[in-house]
């Protein structure tokens, strides 16, 4: 938790807040590179929070190289999502809802989870991805990823 949230969190206690958040898409072909969460298990897109006058470009950089090590190449941006689908209770009771911005990167560097907010990594086709236990918002993010077609 960022010492910025941290200072709203000491006077709204666990209530909801709403913040920016950014994703990264990291491709290989037809495969999503996926992290699977440690506060929760599940599987997702790697991102994170915007910090107070932080670029969401630089924050999507920023977030990748924090959980993965990696270093990235923004390439586009894929939309913007947020709603009901991404609002979140944490373990300790706190209640976030994020507004994101999903950019398409591509991975420059290897990538190993952190072991902390990351606890594993995998490359994903699309059609596997809705078995995985995972944060169903990600479903709408893949789907609106330009296909492979041209690259």
């Amino acid at each position: 938790m960022s010492s910025y949230v941290q200072s709203i969190r000491a006077r709204i206690g666990q209530d909801f807040l709403l913040l920016p958040g950014v994703t990264a898409v990291i491709r290989d072909g037809e495969r999503f590179l996926l992290a699977r969460h440690a506060h929760s298990g599940l599987w997702s897109l790697i991102g994170g929070g915007v910090e107070p006058g932080e670029d969401p470009a630089d924050a999507v950089d920023r977030e990748v190289f924090e959980e993965t090590g990696a270093r990235i190449r923004i390439t586009g941006v894929i939309g913007a999502y947020g709603g009901e689908p991404l609002a979140v209770t944490y373990p300790n009771g706190d209640q976030v809802g994020y507004v994101t911005i999903a950019y398409e990167c591509e991975l420059l560097s290897e990538a190993t989870p952190d072991l902390d907010e990351i606890i594993e990594l995998g490359w994903f086709p699309r059609e596997v991805i809705s078995a995985l236990p995972r944060r169903d918002w990600i479903d709408r993010v893949i789907q609106d990823a330009p296909g492979d077609a041209g690259r």
